[in-house]
């Protein structure tokens, strides 16, 4: 069966021209006004905005075939179930996996991290086995292997981060070697920006014998990725940065792997049989999906999948760089702003962390907000990264394919006159 689409939802069509005024008007949220002034929106490697094309599809999806998935044999449970499975296809041929059955639906690039770290690592490691990160990783990607670290007596060594905010590839060949068994690397840092090349890490890491895992919550939705060229044995990212909903995110794995992977969680879905006495799995994906998915938000993924197919995510990445560029001029024009991270836009993902002199961050955010600027403040869930600047906390810009130079202009200006108020207010 075939479920057609909705006359009502907007068309996204085949690769059409980056045009970004007619990308603003899919956003409506972009629209408003916040204390008085239009909303510049730089915070998406937080969380994404969402055109109406995935507003729609949500909407269509609940009015239209809302049913529990697989199992159900009325025609409403037969229509999510093609849907819902549809997208493990459209997820394949955005990453270049093997097949559709690699793609595994957790809620988040975290679930999918812990996973690995608890369905594979914990089954397979032990003293002396050693887990490999960077410094400049998520939270995410560092506690689930310091508890496996604890709880299995695993090393778990860092890659140091350079003064520029690259990593040090020199002692990762130093640190990668023969105990290693799995690095875990972020392919985009959401704290600095970096890009790290990633290729070159797992190739020390496969030489090794080791696997690889790479966290792809900040490089998915901002630019190609293939796995295969990526060297990649597993790769976590999730649907909310990159236009879909909350709530859902994937674990791609390479099958060989993933079949040595043990169930995370037990209950219904994951299963082929169950008695008293024993029970026996289902095939992967399902194996790893227990209990009643986020089924009406992975449709809309899907939905956001094919908007960035259509853009052309080598598109969406020049349109970031040409923002990066830009920024990289205006916010080094700032008095008093400390710029985080590389300075060459080719070696850093659409974020600008930064620092104003005698200025906390969260005050440089809420003055921000109040000139209707929405940036982040904080340790942005890394703080060893923080540690190793020297500060405690940072304010973040963030760019994605809807923003423009103009909304960098608003940012620099705004900054200009947060610095003046505070020189002001000491004064």
């Amino acid at each position: 069966m075939t479920v057609s689409s909705d006359p009502l939802t907007p068309d996204i069509g085949a690769r059409r021209p980056f045009d970004i005024a007619a990308i603003r008007r899919d956003f409506p949220i972009l629209r408003r006004r916040i204390e008085g002034e239009p909303l510049v929106y730089l915070d998406s490697a937080a969380s994404s905005q969402r055109p109406v094309q995935v507003l729609a599809e949500l909407t269509r999806f609940y009015r239209d075939h809302n049913a529990n998935v697989h199992r159900g044999v009325h025609t409403l449970s037969v229509e999510a179930t093609e849907l819902y499975e549809g997208v493990r296809e459209k997820v394949r041929a955005l990453i270049g996996g093997a097949s559709e059955r690699e793609i595994i639906f957790t809620s988040g690039t975290t679930a999918s991290i812990n996973l690995v770290a608890h369905g594979w690592a914990r089954a397979r490691l032990g003293p002396g086995d050693e887990v490999v990160i960077s410094e400049i990783e998520h939270h995410s990607n560092i506690v689930p292997w310091q508890m496996l670290r604890d709880d299995r007596g695993v090393v778990l060594r860092v890659i140091p981060m350079s003064p520029d905010g690259t990593l040090d590839l020199d002692a990762a060949r130093a640190v990668i070697g023969p105990r290693t068994r799995l690095l875990a690397i972020t392919q985009v840092s959401n704290a600095l920006g970096t890009v790290v090349p990633v290729r070159e890490l797992a190739d020390l890491a496969h030489d090794a014998g080791a696997l690889v895992l790479v966290d792809g919550a900040q490089s998915v939705p901002h630019m190609p990725v293939d796995v295969n060229e990526l060297g990649a044995d597993l790769l976590a990212f999730s649907a909310h940065k990159m236009l879909g909903p909350t709530g859902v995110g994937v674990l791609w794995g390479r099958m060989e792997v993933l079949e040595s992977m043990r169930p995370l969680m037990g209950g219904g879905d994951m299963i082929l049989t169950v008695s008293l006495e024993r029970s026996t799995w289902n095939e992967i994906p399902h194996r790893f999906e227990a209990g009643t998915p986020n089924f009406a938000d992975v449709v809309a993924f899907g939905t956001a999948i094919d908007y960035l197919r259509a853009l052309g995510l080598d598109a969406v990445r020049r349109h970031e760089l040409d923002l990066i560029d830009h920024g990289l001029a205006v916010l080094g024009d700032v008095p008093g702003l400390t710029l985080h991270g590389p300075r060459d836009a080719h070696r850093r993902g659409g974020v600008f962390s930064f620092s104003l002199e005698g200025v906390h961050p969260h005050d440089v955010g809420q003055l921000l907000n109040s000139q209707g600027v929405a940036v982040r403040a904080g340790h942005h869930c890394a703080q060893p990264v923080m540690e190793s600047l020297g500060v405690a906390a940072t304010t973040r810009a963030s760019v994605y394919l809807y923003n423009t130079r103009s909304e960098l202009d608003a940012l620099s200006e705004a900054l200009r006159r947060t610095a003046r108020f505070f020189g002001d207010a000491g004064s």
